[in-house]
């Protein structure tokens, strides 16, 4: 619980701009300083958020709003990002008629297929809006959400239609190393997800028998996404750090989802991850930076003094996963690739 008030300030300046700028670079800030706050570093939110915040735009205007019998019209369609923020305010903040859990718990199935919109950001900002109104629900949380699930229906981006699921091998990081490159890869995300042809299909490799064996299998996923992510960030150190935060978005979901939901969260979230690693990946492995005694949180605080926004979101995803294996120096390692590849803010 955040006693400063610090994260709703935060999310007060951010709310005045858009999801976007410069055409289509993903806002990050609201990400960052709900990390940086739940994290212990929101005494260096206010002055981290005075640099970040320079290179964005207004929040966009809207024009045509998204009615209730017509919304898939509007899906996908980023000319309406005014109007799906619009929406989503007024379903949560404005005129709420039903708790966020329910709207998100109608609209989460409705977007979850265009996981891949925006290279995964909107649903990582679902994930820490959650986050943050799971501690405490307020205004500013709530239109967080709204932010973030706006930003989703305008960006909502399927995978092909005619993309191949072929076997795979037992573990996530078995199938994460399964996945094949693509072809070209020297333009950015669309371009590159548009020649996707087949993943491995590893949900499905070992059954799944229902809801229950769903947070294990996606923190598996995880778990294996920031490994790959420590001997592999030279494919693009920016770009592969949602290979490991968009199926930790989607398991920090989870728990405020219905049930029946969770086994296509599972294989979106997996969809999501393989499709990154596919589109980003390098030749070949590097060996990974070895973080020495430096713990998991010391790390996390190197991110934040940093300052980049995908270095602190890779720590602390990180964070999770030390919490998990304390030992695994790997995964440590992903947070000082992180800051060595990334250019500082």
């Amino acid at each position: 619980m955040d006693t400063t008030g610090v994260l709703d300030e935060a999310l007060e300046r951010l709310h005045t701009t858009g999801p976007e700028f410069d055409d289509w670079l993903s806002n990050h800030g609201p990400m960052a300083v709900e990390a940086l706050v739940r994290r212990g570093e929101g005494g260096g939110v206010h002055r981290w958020l005075d640099r970040y915040t320079t290179r964005l735009e207004d929040r966009p205007a809207s024009g045509d709003p998204v009615r209730e019998d017509a919304w898939a019209d509007a899906l996908g369609d980023p000319r309406r990002l005014g109007d799906w923020l619009d929406h989503f305010d007024r379903l949560l903040v404005t005129d709420p008629r039903e708790p966020w859990r329910a709207v998100l718990a109608t609209w989460w199935p409705r977007l979850l297929p265009g996981i891949a919109a925006g290279a995964t950001h909107p649903v990582i900002r679902v994930g820490h809006a959650v986050v943050g109104l799971r501690a405490e629900e307020n205004t500013p949380r709530l239109r967080e959400l709204a932010h973030g699930l706006g930003y989703w229906a305008a960006r909502y981006q399927p995978l092909p239609a005619d993309l191949a699921l072929v076997s795979s091998p037992y573990a996530a990081a078995e199938a994460l190393r399964a996945v094949p490159p693509v072809a070209d890869q020297s333009r950015g995300i669309v371009h590159r997800l548009d020649q996707l042809t087949e993943l491995p299909d590893w949900p499905t490799a070992r059954d799944v028998s229902g809801p229950d064996d769903v947070p294990g299998r996606l923190t598996e996923l995880v778990d294996a996404a920031v490994r790959y992510y420590a001997t592999h960030a030279h494919g693009s150190a920016v770009m592969l750090v949602h290979a490991a935060t968009a199926p930790n978005a989607v398991l920090r979901t989870l728990p405020d989802l219905p049930r029946a939901l969770w086994e296509p969260a599972l294989a979106a979230a997996w969809s999501a991850s393989a499709a990154v690693t596919a589109a980003y990946r390098p030749a070949g492995p590097a060996g990974a930076a070895h973080p020495g005694s430096a713990s998991a949180e010391e790390l996390f605080a190197r991110s934040a003094a940093h300052g980049d926004e995908h270095a602190i979101k890779l720590a602390d995803t990180v964070l999770d996963v030390a919490a998990r294996h304390p030992e695994d120096v790997v995964a440590r390692s992903a947070t000082l690739r992180a800051t060595e590849l990334i250019d500082p803010l």
